[in-house]
């Protein structure tokens, strides 16, 4: 059975690094992505907050929040998305997408629960075939 998690990490992160040694460790299969690189709009951004409050969105370590230049529980929604869009060191990570669940943050009970369910079959790959190995490298 295939474990595959789309990771959206800050490259070099030492949490990451754990994080992403945890899910290798049970199974999983990583996409790395990297989230200072994202590409994502802010609705495909706000969609991996789902029901969290606005606070719970930021990195609590980020050195602007940190050093008391941004106050994420002062902030509105919109105001907040603009900040994460024009700053992703600021988003809480790792971002995750697991089937078709996705998660800011990494909480090893909520990360396990939702791998449980969605856990996948290997897809079948005939290596026979011309270009096998180019394919899964893409």
């Amino acid at each position: 059975m295939l474990k595959l998690v789309v990771f959206y990490e800050k490259p070099f992160c030492a949490a990451n690094a754990k994080q992403k040694q945890i899910l290798r460790a049970s199974g999983c299969t990583l996409i790395e992505r990297n989230l200072l690189e994202h590409g994502l709009d802010a609705e495909s951004l706000r969609s991996f907050m789902g029901d969290m409050a606005v606070c719970d969105w930021f990195n609590p370590v980020a050195p602007a929040i940190k050093n008391g230049e941004i106050f994420p529980d002062d902030l509105a929604e919109g105001e907040a998305m603009e900040l994460l869009m024009s700053n992703p060191i600021l988003i809480r990570r790792p971002l995750m997408v697991i089937g078709s669940e996705k998660l800011c943050g990494f909480d090893a009970d909520k990360v396990s629960e939702v791998l449980e369910r969605y856990v996948e079959p290997m897809p079948k790959i005939n290596c026979m075939e011309k270009g096998c190995l180019e394919k899964r490298a893409e």
